[in-house]
């Protein structure tokens, strides 16, 4: 939660994105005037022509049932992490273990935003994942900034191109 997921897809998205941002009724767990309820879509064409369809899941954990409908189709997972947040690397594990499918098949690369506002660096995630038998790319992002989603979202299709040219 308030890791700037719907905002990494007003960032991306070449039409306006449907947004489901509501009031944040659990202040407790991030002080942000409003969150995500349901299902933030956005899309953008990459240069090959094709269309790249981005969903943004909400962050909280009563809504877990969502994050694994959506990863039976998914292609891909990019999760983002708050810096800012006391324990943020602890803080992914629930998306790893939700999405584990596509984390082992190298089919994830993790952004992490707010870099500076938080004691965690970059090797920090690193090594959780490798804690975990994961090798995935690990950024420093502004999800305010295009060129930051778009690198996160080059990096994805990299690696997703890569695995399935191994055949696995």
């Amino acid at each position: 939660m308030g890791s700037g997921k719907t905002t990494a897809i007003r960032a991306i998205s070449d039409a306006a994105p449907v947004s489901t941002e509501a009031v944040n009724v659990d202040k407790a767990a991030h002080s942000k005037a409003e969150t995500t309820v349901g299902l933030d879509y956005g899309e953008t064409r990459l240069a090959s022509g094709e269309r790249l369809r981005l969903y943004g899941l909400p962050g909280q954990s009563r809504f877990d049932f969502m994050w694994k409908i959506v990863a039976r189709g998914a292609l891909g997972a990019v999760v983002l992490a708050d810096n800012s947040v006391p324990e943020a690397v602890e803080g992914l594990n629930p998306y790893l273990d939700a999405f584990d499918e596509l984390a082992r098949s190298a089919s994830m690369v993790i952004g992490v935003g707010k870099l500076l506002e938080g004691p965690a660096r970059i090797d920090d995630y690193a090594s959780a994942l490798r804690a975990r038998g994961l090798c995935l790319p690990v950024f420093a992002v502004d999800v305010r900034r295009r060129e930051d989603v778009l690198l996160l979202l080059e990096a994805l299709l990299n690696q997703i191109e890569v695995y399935e040219g191994l055949g696995t």
